[in-house]
């Protein structure tokens, strides 16, 4: 087998194949060659070829995600390193290890005008778990260092010098890769290296790699929260992203059965139990619109609140614990605890499982009316909810309704953010499928990309749902030859950002149509063309209906359907509902 002849290449390639990071995304360059030459030599690995960094980083993140282990990237030097930068952010932001591996100008070679050359230490300091400042090799291009860095050589033994500078780099390696793995966190590993960049040797160095231990359970005593816990009557358990089958049935099950609690639960929250409140908006929203709504908000206001989980959605929710504060906030579980209601007082770094299992250990059920009550109130608005379908045109809020219920069992649905997720909050999931959105920062840079990555490594079909900016912004994520024929994407077009129109400040302008909404008349058609995607479009319920038939079987192709909504009226629609239901 081929290697790369400078050391520190062969010895990032050795890191990765004993950590068991086997899936590696290239995109093209010359200063990482000797990176390509590695890994690509190496049946060790499965390597992809994508051109966009920005789309390389967002594909590496959905395999990552649902792999639950780290993926890396190797790019360039220069700008192409800038353009992961979203990514990294998402990527440090949702708990997921994505390892950032970038080549490098010589240090005597940045900072003189020296092509592609930028800063690259440290650059994504405010988003990253560690940075990995490798050294350059000194038996590597010697006469080079010996003309530009003189001072680093001297006179002294170049192979002592190299062993110095392997004995770094291995030791910055097992860091940077022990921190990815613990904490699940990005990294980032900088290596800077000199000409020659292609070629080849076939001695391998041998690279000093450090065991990876995971940290021990923690055995911290419950009984003050268990305390607590049987003696409050009203109880809210808040649930943010969280993986699929990661809460045991029992759990649930006593959870469901206890009348002092309220789960509420989001889409990305994996968890459909029929007693839990998966439309958190539709109990808030009504609640801010009626005229005694501080009387029904301390009803509402839990003493206990237990939060687990990833980023919440709902910024009603937000809105509501912010004001209405409990007296005890937990979070549960995890490496952050974020203080989102500005009034945790605990973070217990003890499995969620393992929690509530102490919590109802002695079987005590606390008398209470409060998930009566509001079991209630929810039973009103999916019978009104239902009601109000009937009524209205077709419309964001008619298709979102449509397509949850029409998505088979098992699959894989990935969310765009903005608009999308927010209504699909609105509906009941079907309980099989495993849903996932980029809630760590949020943005609608990279949704199709990161979807595409978590199709790639899925063993179920993968559904991605999406609006039209969202879309259009990542478009060059079709431009990958690893797409599945059973990937599907639905684009609903409302001919801009629509959820802008719900949003407190809109008026009926053209500064807003075009600074805000950034209305447009694109559709996906021609784009489908040219990326050898199947394209259908749907404009009523009685077209969506048939274009859903078969649109979900299987094909050569993957597929796409665009749906166009009417702007002018879908945020009228997605008011009146809450409205209709108080």
């Amino acid at each position: 087998m081929n290697y790369s002849l400078i050391p520190t290449a062969q010895t990032i390639v050795q890191h990765c194949q004993a950590n068991d990071i086997s899936n590696i995304v290239i995109s093209p360059g010359s200063r990482n060659a000797p990176l390509t030459i590695g890994f690509t030599e190496n049946p060790f690995f499965t390597c992809f070829s994508i051109v966009d960094e920005r789309c390389a980083a967002f594909f590496a993140l959905g395999m990552a995600q649902q792999l639950q282990k780290p993926v890396a990237v190797i790019c360039t030097s220069g700008s192409a390193l800038l353009n992961y930068y979203p990514a990294v952010a998402e990527a440090y932001y949702s708990n997921i290890p994505l390892v950032v591996i970038s080549a490098d100008r010589p240090i005597y070679k940045v900072g003189i005008g020296d092509g592609q050359t930028i800063n690259q230490k440290n650059v994504f300091e405010n988003q990253i778990g560690y940075s990995a400042n490798l050294r350059q090799d000194v038996s590597h291009a010697t006469d080079m260092i010996r003309h530009y860095k003189p001072e680093w050589i001297k006179d002294e033994n170049i192979d002592k010098i190299q062993n110095e500078v392997q004995a770094f780099n291995d030791a910055e390696l097992n860091t940077a890769f022990t921190i990815a793995f613990t904490s699940q966190s990005p990294v980032h590993i900088n290596a800077p290296f000199e000409e020659p960049l292609y070629n080849t040797t076939e001695t391998n160095v041998i690279a000093k790699i450090g065991l990876i231990f995971s940290e021990e359970t923690n055995q911290t005593s419950l009984q003050s929260e268990k305390d607590i816990w049987n003696t409050s009557k009203r109880k809210i358990v808040l649930v943010g992203v969280n993986k699929p089958n990661s809460v045991d049935e029992k759990v649930l099950q006593s959870l469901s059965n206890d009348p002092s609690v309220l789960v509420l639960t989001e889409t990305t929250s994996n968890l459909n139990q029929p007693s839990f409140f998966n439309s958190i908006d539709s109990i808030i929203a009504p609640i801010e619109m009626n005229s005694d709504k501080d009387a029904f908000f301390e009803n509402l206001r839990p003493e206990v609140l237990v939060t687990f989980g990833g980023l919440i959605v709902s910024k009603k929710i937000k809105a509501f614990l912010r004001t209405f504060s409990p007296e005890h906030h937990w979070h549960i579980g995890g490496v952050k605890a974020n203080d989102t209601f500005f009034c945790l007082d605990k973070h217990i770094k003890v499995p969620v499982n393992r929690f509530f299992q102490e919590m109802y250990s002695d079987a005590k059920i606390v008398k209470s009316d409060y998930f009566n009550y509001w079991g209630q109130v929810k039973k009103e608005y999916v019978f009104k909810r239902s009601s109000y379908l009937n009524k209205i045109p077709f419309s964001d809020f008619s298709v979102f309704s449509q397509l949850m219920q029409s998505i088979p069992n098992n699959y894989l649905l990935q969310l765009a953010n903005s608009s999308t997720i927010r209504y699909t909050q609105l509906f009941d999931m079907n309980p099989t499928l495993r849903v996932y959105c980029n809630r760590g920062t949020s943005g609608i840079d990279g949704s199709t990309s990161t979807a595409i990555g978590a199709s790639v490594v899925s063993e179920t079909p993968t559904l991605f749902i999406t609006g039209d900016l969202s879309f259009f912004y990542d478009s060059n994520a079709l431009w990958n030859n690893s797409i599945k024929n059973n990937f599907r994407i639905i684009v609903i077009n409302n001919k801009g950002g629509g959820i802008f129109r719900i949003l407190p400040g809109k008026e009926n302008t053209d500064v807003f149509e075009t600074y805000f909404e950034t209305r447009h008349n694109l559709n996906a058609e021609h784009l489908c063309k040219m990326f050898g995607f199947e394209y259908r479009k749907a404009n009523s319920t009685e077209v969506l209906e048939e274009a859903l038939s078969d649109f979900y079987r299987e094909s050569s192709r993957p597929r796409l359907l665009e749906i166009t909504t009417p702007a002018l009226i879908n945020d009228k629609i997605l008011m009146d509902y809450f409205r209709f239901i108080t």
